[in-house]
This record gives structure tokens, sequence and C-alpha cells, in this order.
């Protein structure tokens, strides 16, 4: 194994209704979770939506409404896929975009706390496209010389994922094999929250990336406006943005 771990790996993917973070649910996860040893485990869970899932989503990831219709919901496992990623680094192709964000919001919702702060994140998309602009089935095929079947259901996509970013990092002497720096060199933008809409000036210092106090430090709007972190709260944020939103209010009481 080229990646060197000082702790555990876990490689997700997720099948969806859909792409809005903030509305669409998970159909299926996989979770390939790598030690530092180099031994694996993996978990593969089909999920009721409890919505309908849109035939155009259907017909890309194969998983239609009777398919799911006895399987568990989120709620039913999310104890299972903290358990798993407690303690451990989240990887995955797209998954600083997509992945990561929308599995926050599954787990907030069903008021199961997620920290961003507490993962390294590392996304090989980013680094196959800083590299070799393609899509995952390329790289499968350009990095582990391997046509990728099945593309598009999770366990298969996360397996072929851990064996590019493995390839990826053994490919190329200037790529980190240390996850930390790793995570540095697969983020394209540092923001607060997952989904971008509050970033950091040059001082580091949240600011908002939206709206009529585009460029403002949070903190300071809030000191001066309140009423705007009511509106925010009320409108239709993600769930993990109203999280650090909420974490800034209060740090500016003080």
């Amino acid at each position: 194994m080229n990646l060197k771990l000082h702790k555990p790996l876990c490689i997700f993917d997720l099948e969806t209704t859909g792409t809005n973070i903030g509305k669409d649910r998970i159909v299926e996860i996989c979770i390939l979770k790598v030690n530092p040893d180099a031994s694996r485990e993996s978990k593969t869970w089909r999920v009721n939506p409890e919505m309908l899932i849109p035939k155009e989503s259907s017909e890309i990831h194969g998983i239609y409404d009777e398919d799911v219709k006895d399987a568990p919901t989120f709620r039913d496992i999310a104890s299972k896929v903290m358990e798993m990623i407690a303690g451990t680094d989240l990887g995955g192709f797209n998954s600083n975009r997509f992945d990561v964000p929308l599995l926050a919001e599954e787990l907030l919702r069903v008021g199961m706390d997620f920290d961003l702060s507490k993962f390294k994140l590392v996304d090989a998309q980013t680094i196959f496209h800083k590299k070799e602009p393609r899509n995952l089935g390329a790289a499968y095929q350009f990095y582990c010389g391997k046509t990728l079947e099945n593309a598009h259901s999770a366990e298969a996509d996360v397996m072929a994922t851990f064996e590019v970013l493995d390839a990826q990092v053994g490919k190329y002497d200037d790529i980190p094999n240390e996850i930390a720096p790793l995570s540095e060199f697969t983020f394209h933008n540092k923001n607060a929250d997952l989904a971008g809409f509050i970033g950091y000036n040059e001082k580091m210092e949240e600011v908002f990336n939206f709206g009529k106090y585009k460029g403002q430090g949070v903190k300071a709007v809030f000191q001066k406006d309140l009423g705007y972190y009511g509106w925010l709260q009320n409108a239709d944020f993600p769930l993990y943005t109203k999280k650090v939103f909420t974490k800034i209010q209060l740090s500016s009481k003080f």
C-alpha cells in the first residue's frame, strides 16, 4: 500500500435520490475502512429514503423505489455509520463537494452531530482532475489498468476509488502519502462549512460567500445585525451550514 496511514481511512460513496445536498436522501451507502496495517473491512447498506426516487436518478444508479421499500431508513443505520467512521479520516471521489456534505445533512437530520474538525478529508477526484482530468471510470483505467464494472453501484465505486487513490500516491512523487498533507492537496477552496456558503479571509476569519454581506466577517455582521442570523436559520440552508452560523453567533457575544 502506497498510502501511509496514521489512523484508519474510510473511503465511502453514496447513491442518492438526487444532487440537492439539503433535500435529497441516501438510497445506498458503502464504506471501506482501511487500517494503518492495510487490513480492510467494508459495509454496504441499502436505505429507504422515505421519499420517491426520481426516475432519472434510478436510471443512473439502478436503484428503484421497489428495491428499497423494505430497507432500513437512514435513522435506523445512522449509529452504525457513525460507529464505523468514528476516529477515522474520510475519503471518496467528489466527496468533498457532495458525499461528505450530504452525509453530514443526513446525520444532523436524525440528531447525530457531525463535526468536520474531527476529520481530514481526501478527495481522489481532486487529485485526478489536477493531474489527469477525467471521471472515475477513466481514472480506474488510467491508474489501475482495469475496466470499472457496475459503475454507479456504491460498492463498485468505493472499491475502485480506494484503488485509484492508492495508485495515485504511488504514481506521483510530488503527492504526499499521508492523510493530513493529502487532505490539504485535495481541497480546491477552504470553507468553514461543507457547502461553501462560509469562507475565510486572509486572517482566517469566517466571511460570507454570498448575499448582501458577501465578503464581510460573519461574526461582525451578527454583532451589528442579529436579525440576519435569525433569517439564515429560517432560510433553506444546509443544516451543517446553520450549525456553523450558530457556533459563530454564540462566539460573537463575547
